[in-house]
């Protein structure tokens, strides 16, 4: 495991729930797996959301500590129960969620603590799901707003079921400097906002449009594209046998995070990030332990 970067603080704000697959249940939600492979890859992370204070709640704590994950920023409902999510996979090994609602991270409430650890983040990721219900939305929103000017503020739009509407993207966008969007998600935007064009063109409109530093469009098995105001960068996928993509999205995102960090070159980030990404679809479980090849892509690994 490598040494922890100095001088970086990343968050991972949102939803934090377990994944209920037919024969078992796995701790997920996108900001805790971002901020899992944040840490894996050496850069200290921390998930804020909110947990019930019951069975699934503490056995979350429990496993983020035991892969080095600390849960400062994981507040207890006494009202409302851990949220959970019916997974079903595909022939293709490909997810579809059944969300519960009302859950514990529908109540994320912002907090003193909460907002000073906003001051000193260097990254954080959020999404659109969290913030279906106007409290989580309005914490969620404050947060991003106490963050320093110069973070990243990365919307991984991770479209879920009914949990999004062009407002919300509209308010999350302008909120955030780094967009991180799936082939199967971009036509919802190109519909909301009149893009034009191939996939490049309308990644050039939504970085005009929004004063975007960066967006990350995945491309599954096809590899991703990084396009920022001045730059494309195509980047291929590593072939892999799939057993498992959920999560792959959100280790794409930390090992990009991680790469703009440390100033890699766009080249360089795109590379991590499918690599890491196709490990990750290789693998069981969304957050599967990152080889040592892997790490020592990063510029903060300190040896095993």
């Amino acid at each position: 495991m490598p040494g922890m970067a100095k001088g970086f603080l990343v968050a991972g704000l949102g939803e934090i729930l377990w994944d209920c697959f037919p024969d078992k249940q796995r701790l997920g939600g996108a900001p805790a797996n971002f901020a899992c492979h944040v840490n894996q890859l050496g850069v200290p992370a921390f998930p804020v959301s909110c947990l019930g204070a019951d069975t699934l709640g503490r056995k979350a704590k429990e496993e983020l500590a035991s892969g080095g994950v600390g849960s400062q920023f994981l507040f207890d409902s006494e009202m409302h129960p851990t949220g959970t999510v019916e997974v079903s996979l595909d022939s293709n090994a490909k997810p579809t969620f059944s969300i519960t609602e009302n859950v514990a991270w529908d109540h994320l409430t912002q907090t003193d603590t909460m907002l000073d650890f906003a001051t000193k983040v260097d990254a954080t990721c959020f999404g659109t799901l969290a913030q279906r219900s106007q409290v989580s939305r309005s914490t969620i929103q404050n947060f991003l707003k106490a963050t320093p000017s110069d973070s990243l503020r990365i919307l991984d739009v991770n479209l879920r079921g009914e949990y999004y509407s062009e407002e919300l993207i509209v308010d999350s966008l302008e909120l955030a400097n780094v967009l991180k969007l799936s082939d199967e998600e971009l036509p919802v935007l190109a519909t909301y906002f009149g893009l034009q064009g191939d996939a490049e063109q309308q990644l050039k409109q939504l970085i005009d449009k929004f004063d975007l530093r960066l967006i990350a469009y995945t491309l599954g098995l096809e590899g991703s594209m990084l396009a920022t105001p001045d730059q494309i960068d195509i980047g291929k996928a590593t072939p892999v046998e799939v057993v498992d993509s959920v999560g792959a999205g959100d280790s794409f995102t930390a090992a990009l995070v991680v790469g703009m960090l440390h100033g890699l070159s766009l080249r360089r980030c795109n590379e991590i990030a499918n690599r890491v990404a196709a490990f990750v679809c290789s693998s069981h479980g969304a957050c599967p332990e990152l080889p040592v090849e892997l790490l020592r892509m990063v510029p903060c690994y300190a040896g095993e």
